[in-house]
């Protein structure tokens, strides 16, 4: 073979490994380095995607210039060792995604037990577990073929499928169980020749990716838990991959506003193909997360403290012009947008070449910093107490009466979770603790039968508002109900106590080492590293009790860790029974070494009573991870029963006694009355039911009512207009109607 058909004959190879078309600059190159591209694929398509970028930007080349770039690309590889390395490294980073500090646990590894089980069982026989029966948006959902849904971007059916996939399964309630395996099955049978599924399939819908990302997240857990949906699964995956990936290079097709601020979700999904299923495909997944980012909202700007929003966002123009950024839910979706960017990116901090653009350009985003940053600031202008963020609809500040969506509550968590599980920093899983003990609970009835769309911290009445202080949503948004103000939470906000359990244990990324990150009872079985089958059982009454006693049986020696939250306050740890020793955690973690057999173990994390400043002089109480509150009596009316199922109820509640108080924080007190039975009772989250309280000294005060329905701001500096009294706080989670914000006074 000539020197002519050897050359044409590797720039045909070349084209097929790569894909791309090099035009004047592959004609430049010589047959060595053409050789040298076949034989290393990685390279050839790094080579062919920087020249697709020039190309993108319509550069003109003349033949002498092409000749110019070909022969410095000759010298760098062949000339320079220390270039080529540099070059190799590029290629090994922009075609391997980066690990996580910790991994999660297939679904079905980690299983709730005592108060815990018992909660996700009150969510089951609740409003939950029973949709798929008489919910429209549900029983009829056009996701199976029926005629039902709320909005275009289809995420009514895929939301509830996301959350009850793992619901089902920690209960082993074989109807939920039945019908999430059909709804599988509907959507993977009915893909189109294209590769789109879902509710759009023959049918003139418009076609937005954004609905197919909590679908996937239930069918890779369903995957999880079933090996043998594996292959009908990734199949189905990657046919719809192909396509978006199509539809993102093509204008970015299938890209609308809510899309475009949630494009993190689809990026999981790609790095769980890319970690446990890449077949190949490593260079189309990377290259749909670089699109899905190129075409997505800049998190990193968003999170960027010039143009963070530091109050109220009602009558701010958003800088980046991405209005649908400062939306609650987004933001909460948003949060993991960064680490997910990190893990194809590298960019922990400071310099990052991007793979499309590494002969042209350098970036400074720092993907992980940024976002500790923006968790930073957005639960220092607009968090709670309860743990979360105050956003009705949009960022609203730190005003007490100001709302939080319940769908808002739950993608937070799940975005806890993750940034854990990529960063390590502790501070998430101490703020989804929270989040999950207290904000969660408070925004549903104690049965679980009705929600809220919005909670407030100060919280006067449950009911139609009239006017109500809220910018953006309805007078019915704290009404606790079917489905008041949206339709979305009642079918997102069962994901909340599923994804918390099942992120209650991780590995370490070569799986030689166990954690338990967030407390509570649980029972965990896995095999670790080197055939090390291992089972955990955690029984405790946490966060009603500072003690937990755990069992580990494991067939070989490893190194267990449990998370000790910041809050914890001469804590202590006993081994096998000795003597307790004081807690000594590492980035929040404490070691336990295991043998081979059985290891047991009791810690007892107490705290100390805190109190937070919030605005206008008020404060917040905290013990632990509970944030403890004021429980108003209230009065229910039933506003409205649904037909099909009349549990599923509107309920209006209006307070029944005095709420206006300040107290004196110097005189709180703790209270325990543990259970005798070592049961917590069933709902505990309800209105006198947690074992634990705080006693105060308080005063009656003036404290207007603003509107008629919704409580002013805490006063300033009230004097008092009765007699002091000692009043009872409770945990919020168990509160319905409240003042988790309080004036003070000093008692005389």
């Amino acid at each position: 073979m000539t020197r002519g058909h050897r050359k044409n004959s590797s720039m045909q190879e070349l084209r097929a490994i790569s894909g791309y078309g090099y035009g004047a600059y592959a004609e430049e190159l010589s047959l060595p380095l053409l050789q040298f591209f076949v034989s290393h694929g990685d390279l050839a398509r790094f080579f062919s995607e920087a020249v697709g970028e020039l190309a993108s930007l319509e550069l003109k080349c003349s033949p002498d210039q092409s000749r110019a770039v070909a022969l410095w690309l000759e010298a760098l590889l062949f000339c320079s060792p220390l270039a080529a390395s540099f070059l190799g490294l590029l290629v090994k980073l922009a075609f391997k995604v980066a690990p996580k500090q910790y991994l999660s646990l297939p679904l079905g590894s980690i299983r709730p037990t005592g108060w815990l089980y018992d909660q996700l069982m009150v969510q089951t026989n609740g409003l939950a577990g029973h949709e798929h029966e008489f919910y429209d948006y549900v029983s009829e959902t056009d996701w199976m073929g029926g005629p039902s849904y709320y909005s275009s971007l289809e995420e009514a059916g895929s939301y509830w499928f996301n959350a009850m996939v793992p619901n089902g399964i920690l209960v082993n309630n074989s109807g939920i169980i039945q019908r999430t395996q059909e709804f599988l099955d509907y959507v993977l049978d009915h893909q189109d020749s294209t590769g789109w599924m879902g509710p759009e399939v023959n049918t003139t819908k418009p076609r937005y990716l954004w609905g197919r990302y909590p679908f996937m997240f239930g069918a890779i857990q369903m995957v999880e838990y079933n090996p043998d949906l594996t292959d009908s699964v990734v199949d189905a995956l990657y046919k719809f991959v192909t396509l978006a990936n199509q539809m993102l290079h093509d204008n970015a097709e299938g890209i609308e506003p809510w899309t475009q601020t949630r494009w993190e979700d689809f990026v999981i999904t790609l790095q769980w193909l890319y970690d446990f299923h890449p077949n190949g495909n490593e260079a189309l997944l990377i290259d749909t997360m670089e699109q899905l980012k190129y075409t997505g909202v800049p998190w990193e700007q968003v999170f960027e403290a010039q143009y963070f929003p530091t109050i109220a966002t009602d009558d701010l123009e958003n800088p980046l012009g991405y209005v649908l950024s400062w939306h609650g839910v987004n933001m909460a979706e948003g949060l993991k947008a960064l680490p997910a960017t990190y893990r194809f990116t590298h960019n922990q901090s400071g310099l990052q070449i991007f793979p499309k653009a590494a002969f042209s350009s350098f970036t400074r985003f720092q993907d992980l910093d940024r976002a500790s940053e923006g968790w930073d600031l957005l639960f220092q202008y607009h968090g709670r107490p309860s743990g979360i963020y105050a956003a009705d609809e949009y960022l609203a500040g730190l005003e007490a009466v100001r709302g939080t969506e319940l769908c808002l509550v739950v993608e937070t968590m799940f975005s806890g979770s993750y940034l854990y599980q990529v960063i390590g920093d502790p501070k998430y899983v101490d703020r989804v603790e929270r989040i999950a003990y207290n904000a969660l609970p408070a925004e549903l009835t104690g049965d679980f039968w009705s929600r809220q769309y919005l909670q407030q911290q100060n919280q006067i009445a449950a009911k139609n508002m009239t006017p109500n202080p809220f910018a953006n949503d309805g007078p019915y948004s704290n009404v606790f109900g079917l489905e008041p103000n949206y339709p979305c939470c009642t079918v997102n906000h069962p994901q909340g106590w599923p994804k918390f359990i099942t992120n209650a244990f991780v590995t370490t990324t070569d799986q030689s080492s166990l954690a338990q990150v967030y407390l509570g009872p649980f029972q965990t079985e896995t095999t670790l590293a080197t055939e090390n089958p291992v089972t955990v059982t955690v029984n405790t009454i946490y966060p009603f009790s500072d003690s937990l006693n755990t069992t580990i049986t494991a067939a070989k020696a490893f190194t267990y860790y449990v998370r000790i939250p910041s809050w914890v306050v001469n804590g202590t740890i006993s081994i096998n029974g000795g003597e307790p020793t004081a807690v000594s955690p590492n980035n929040g973690l404490q070691a336990v070494p295991v043998k081979a057999g059985t290891t047991t173990f009791t810690l007892n994390l107490p705290a100390e009573i805190t109190t937070e400043s919030r605005p206008h002089g008020s404060i917040a109480v905290h013990r632990g991870p509970l944030h403890y509150a004021f429980d108003i009596s209230r009065t229910s009316k039933v506003l409205t029963e649904n037909a099909e199922q009349p549990l599923a109820k509107d309920l209006e509640f209006d307070a029944t006694t005095a709420w206006e108080y300040a107290i004196d924080p110097s005189t709180l007190q703790f209270v325990n009355n543990p259970p005798a039975s070592g049961t917590l009772p069933s709902p505990v989250f309800d209105s006198g039911l947690p074992p634990l309280s705080m006693t105060v000294t308080a005063c009656s005060i003036n404290w207007p009512v603003a509107g008629s329905t919704f409580a002013s701001s805490p006063p300033t500096n009230p004097a008092c207009t009765g007699a002091q009294k000692t009043i009872t706080l409770t945990p919020y989670g168990a509160t319905k109607l409240r003042i988790g914000e309080f004036p003070v006074f000093t008692a005389k």
